[in-house]
């Protein structure tokens, strides 16, 4: 079989990247085709992502695949992070530039939804972790504000959603990014209407759902001229990166958890179904839609991003340290004495100032230097998975006997270590790039050139290293 090239366009909270994936032999390859900075872009309105910058990134990917290396590709496809959407006008056109999921008009919307429909009942109809920055909460507050974007919208999609839109103009909801909005019912796989009524929020806006690897169609004409890539074919992958990741875990059985560790880590298991019950809602854990028709149980944790926020500080400082420099002085500092719950912060600006402020206020020591800081962060990391290994054993009644982290946290060599003495099970770390290995898998199995997800699993087994930490 001549070989099968697939663009993989993969947006993180942080960064984004165009990734060539070729399919021969039985084994696959990536290369970056181009790479570019996410920054939010804070306004007197609001905290907004830079979409236009953004697509127009995407299309210098395309590009280069296109009419530099002149190259024929069988897909694309596009995953990112979750709950953030575009609203578009009758006539298709975005009302309004996407808000930032940290955006500050969120802070409080958890407790005025509850005051309208019951936190159970939410959580009955969806199984989603309640965070105040699912897209539920921000629709709300837009409702409560009576926003003139809200009120024109037509159509409501999620940010790969809405990339796709602007590549091959359908306007579909991927139903893995779907899943994360918090008026998804997984249960009978559509959306949960009724709560969005009782918020005043029009559901007209709802498009309709499709699967990963669903052909969504080629590019338009405009689109296809520019990259050089003519009417190539764009799937519906894993819209949401962290399904993307799940599929590309290179596992084998039941008796694993994963780590999809970046900004954010999110941990949990694969199901053949939804666990909506009380223990579930108790400790906050989500059930989002995986690939194949699976269910991602898992618990969102505030991953390196506090890393990623004090780096950001220091080097409005005037000190620079790349990530390789933070974890090497991590390790040469001290065990930390105490606890930094990850989830305690959520906003950005000024994390190790914050970091101390908590340190204090809970009565512990502050970290005397940078890289004590980073490894009282990476221990909070690592004490955190350890809480929801529990938590996870106990949901499902069995036991979880390894950790495979994947994703760009699995190349912290210190992080892993740390994993594997806090949990008492062996990690096995890799691929680092996870979330666009399972974007350009899940295209594979779309277009027929793989079976199924565990063939898929066994290609990124064949075709990737992986790492192996022991618990000391």
């Amino acid at each position: 079989m001549s070989p099968k090239r697939f663009l993989a366009c993969d947006l993180g909270a942080e960064s984004g990247r165009v990734m060539l994936g070729t399919i021969a032999d039985n084994a696959l390859t990536l290369e970056e085709l181009h790479r570019f900075r996410n920054e939010p872009v804070p306004l007197p309105t609001g905290l907004y992502w830079d979409m236009l910058r953004l697509f127009h990134e995407i299309l210098t990917g395309l590009r280069v695949a296109g009419r530099t290396l002149r190259l024929p590709v069988d897909g694309i496809g596009i995953d990112t992070w979750g709950v953030d959407f575009g609203l578009l006008g009758p006539d298709g056109a975005l009302v309004d530039n996407p808000r930032h999921y940290r955006d500050s008009r969120n802070n409080g919307m958890m407790e005025k939804t509850f005051g309208v429909v019951p936190r159970a009942q939410i959580f009955a109809e969806t199984g989603i972790q309640f965070m105040q920055i699912n897209s539920l909460y921000q629709l709300h507050a837009m409702a409560l504000e009576k926003s003139s974007a809200l009120e024109r919208a037509a159509t409501l999609l999620f940010i790969p959603d809405l990339l796709n839109y602007w590549l091959t103009g359908e306007k579909k909801a991927e139903v893995t990014i779907a899943s994360t909005s918090q008026f998804y019912d997984p249960s009978t796989k559509t959306w949960a209407a009724g709560i969005l009524k009782k918020l005043s929020i029009p559901t007209r806006m709802l498009p309709e759902i499709v699967a990963p690897g669903e052909e969504l169609g080629p590019l338009l004409d405009g689109v296809g001229d520019f990259t050089g890539l003519g009417p190539a074919t764009v799937y519906a992958s894993a819209g949401h990166d962290t399904a993307a990741a799940v599929a590309a875990v290179p596992a084998e059985g039941s008796d694993f958890c994963y780590i999809s560790s970046g900004t954010w880590s999110l941990m949990g298991v694969e199901l053949s179904a939804p666990l909506i019950n009380s223990q579930s809602m108790a400790l906050n854990f989500t059930n989002e839609a995986g690939v194949a028709g699976t269910t991602r149980l898992l618990k969102n944790i505030a991953g390196l991003w506090l890393l990623q926020e004090c780096r950001r500080d220091w080097a409005l400082q005037g000190i620079e340290y790349s990530y390789e420099e933070l974890v090497e002085a991590a390790a040469q500092a001290e065990p930390y004495s105490g606890y930094i719950h990850p989830d305690a912060f959520l906003e950005p600006g000024h994390m190790p100032a914050k970091i101390a402020d908590y340190c204090i206020s809970t009565g512990q020591p502050v970290p005397g230097s940078h890289g004590a800081m980073a490894r009282a962060i990476l221990e909070g990391l690592a004490r955190r998975y350890r809480e929801v290994l529990e938590n996870l054993e106990s949901l499902i009644g069995r036991p979880l006997n390894v950790i495979h982290i994947v994703g760009g946290g699995s190349r912290n060599k210190l992080l892993n270590q740390l994993v594997a003495n806090a949990t008492g099970r062996p990690v096995i770390a890799g691929p680092a790039e996870a979330t666009a290995i399972g974007n350009v898998l899940v295209q594979a199995i779309g277009a027929g050139v793989i079976p199924d997800v565990m063939a898929a699993r066994r290609m990124v087994t064949r075709s990737f290293p992986v790492d192996r930490f022991e618990p000391l």
